[in-house]
């Protein structure tokens, strides 16, 4: 032990075998040992005691839009690693489109990943994109290491990343599938959607007519159905109807290669609470009713669902119009969704164990992050430290998201950042950041 650089210590250290007091030891980035918490700090190491304050496994998002480059002006690598730093999360994988170029070739991944090099305040890795016309390009952008593909099944909302229709997802799922890959999907289905009342301006719940959860039904089921055919592995992003849990569920005990997510907004806020012309609210699919999202907890904690992840997906705000038909749909909350998690997961009985199985170990193993999402031995020291019983009202001006626009603003949120830690390297600490130290991941690197 004679080369432990830091020893972190708390009362309260949240482990794969439970929270506990503990000492945990620190060399060159990784953990080497989790040990007792009065046990001795040896020459020459730095002892960092949190008291009583928790120190979680840094957050692990899989699901962000960082829109650089090409749409900078929304989001970008800089602002968005700052904020998912100042919010507890040491790693986030970006999403291929909402960038131009999109994530679709070789080429592009290079591309982005020279953007993203000198910026980034965490660790990012980068999902690929499955589009009608680049089968061909899939199994190349897997070798460059990206962590697996996304679809739509539905438009996408911006030209360049068209959907997949059902000839076409097989196609891609059996590429995706003939190389060991991963297959991520949007999933609500067009026809649904065409057939849905087509309504336009402030009220919410017009708009909720206009994306029913038959939509994410109906694509659910054709997704699962091609996947067993195919034996292939895909995963359910952001799923917000509970009407789909019995299908996932019956999937998952067939033996159907199939993980889900769902998000922060869905788990916190309700389509009861969003005021006439509030688009700050809308994404796709949309924030549903109470009722439904005590359903979407219920799945969480029987396993159902997998994991949390935020969808970041922000836009400059006068695309935030007033009519929901129009608006931009996406929700900011990167650096919000450990403490609106945790505020909400405290009000159900859940603990901060909970909450790091959904948000840190689970999304890790969803990309095989093994250096990621656990504080034990031969994982990165990557920490949050919380003080989870202090609260916050969230101040849009105040966050690192380029554009201050905010479902959350007014919310008065538990669960403050303290200090977050990528490598045993403190890398923002009470409102102040170092300068970007993050790695740019590539899959089984």
């Amino acid at each position: 032990m004679s080369d432990v650089e830091l020893v972190v210590r708390s009362t309260r250290v949240v482990t794969p075998e439970g929270t506990k007091a503990a000492s945990v030891s620190v060399s060159d980035g990784k953990i080497v040992a989790v040990a007792a918490h009065d046990a001795e700090v040896p020459a020459g190491a730095r002892l960092e005691d949190f008291g009583d304050l928790v120190v979680l496994p840094g957050i692990v998002d899989t699901h962000v839009h960082v829109n650089d480059p090409g749409r900078t002006e929304w989001e970008g690598f800089y602002t968005a690693t700052r904020a998912a730093a100042a919010g507890g999360i040491t790693t986030l994988v970006d999403m291929p489109l909402n960038s131009l170029p999109p994530t679709t070739t070789t080429d592009n991944l290079r591309t982005k990943q020279d953007v993203a090099r000198a910026k980034a305040h965490i660790d990012v890795g980068f999902w690929g994109g499955a589009l009608p016309d680049n089968v061909k390009d899939l199994k190349p952008l897997h070798d460059a290491g990206v962590y697996g593909f996304k679809c739509f099944l539905s438009p996408s909302g911006v030209d360049e990343f068209p959907h997949l229709d059902g000839e076409q997802l097989a196609a891609s799922m059996g590429e995706i599938a003939g190389f060991g890959g991963l297959l991520i999907v949007h999933a609500e289905d067009p026809g649904e959607l065409d057939a849905a009342p087509h309504l336009s301006g402030p009220k919410y719940g017009d708009y909720l007519q206009t994306r029913p959860r038959i939509s994410e039904d109906v694509a659910i089921k054709g997704l699962i159905d091609t996947a067993k055919r195919l034996n292939a592995r895909v995963h359910i992003l952001h799923l917000s109807s509970s009407d789909a849990l019995p299908l996932i569920a019956a999937a998952k005990a067939e033996g159907v290669r199939l993980t889900v997510e769902t998000c922060p907004h869905y788990l916190t806020l309700t389509a009861e609470e969003v005021p006439d012309g509030a688009s700050e609210f809308k994404c796709c699919p949309p924030i549903r009713e109470g009722a439904n999202q005590d359903l979407l907890w219920q799945a969480l904690a029987d396993g159902t669902i997998d994991c949390i992840v935020t969808d970041h997906s922000p836009s400059t705000a006068d695309l935030k119009t007033d009519d929901f038909a129009t608006a931009w749909g996406g929700i900011s909350g990167l650096q919000l969704s450990l403490a609106a998690i945790w505020t909400e997961a405290k009000k159900r009985g859940h603990t901060l164990d909970d909450v790091v199985r959904w948000m840190s170990a689970r999304t890790s193993a969803l990309v095989g992050l093994d250096q990621k999402g656990a504080i034990e031995a031969g994982r990165d020291a990557d920490f949050a430290i919380l003080a989870p019983e202090e609260t916050f009202t969230v101040d849009a001006a105040e966050l690192q998201h380029r554009n201050k626009v905010t479902a959350y603003a007014g919310k008065t949120l538990s669960g403050v950042v303290k200090s977050t830690w990528l490598r045993g390297t403190r890398i923002y600490a009470d409102g102040e950041f170092t300068e970007p130290a993050g790695r740019l991941l590539e899959r089984n690197n």
